[in-house]
């Protein structure tokens, strides 16, 4: 059999055996197969398992993997320009809560509810102007008469 065993597949991608064939029971890898039925992974089938391992670890779910892998070309586009936006929203959410827990670290106040800067942040709702301005400036640099 030409061709690594599961096992050895596994181990050569960095995932459980049960993962490959997750993979192959959800139509996303698709290993030739021994005489005797046994799976077996050429260099192809291993890199299409680890160009899945790294699309998994950038946030994509299976039937996302799948539906890139279907699509023609100008879909596959927009699928990844969809995803480049999801991604692009993500990152401010991370920036605007690290500048969240910047101003908190310094935040005079006792009660998040009697600053307006956290408040304003945990509820998401009623921000003001100079509040949003204030979390979409680096940490650090905020105008003046805004809670610490």
């Amino acid at each position: 059999m030409d061709g690594l065993k599961i096992g050895d597949a596994a181990a050569a991608v960095g995932v459980e055996p049960h993962v490959l064939r997750h993979w192959e029971s959800v139509g996303l890898l698709y290993p030739a197969r021994s005489g005797s039925g046994h799976r077996a992974y050429d260099s192809k089938t291993l890199d299409q398992a680890r160009l899945i391992r790294a699309m998994q670890r950038t946030g994509l779910s299976l039937s996302r993997i799948r539906e890139l892998g279907l699509s023609r070309h100008e879909q596959r586009l927009a699928l990844l320009a969809d995803e480049r936006a999801r991604l692009r929203r993500r990152i401010e959410l991370y920036e605007a809560t690290d500048r969240f827990l910047a101003h908190i670290a310094e935040c005079k106040h006792s009660i998040i509810a009697e600053c307006p800067g956290c408040s304003a942040f945990v509820t998401g709702d009623g921000r003001t102007e100079e509040v949003r301005q204030d979390f979409s400036r680096p940490a650090g640099r905020r105008p003046t008469g805004v809670a610490r």
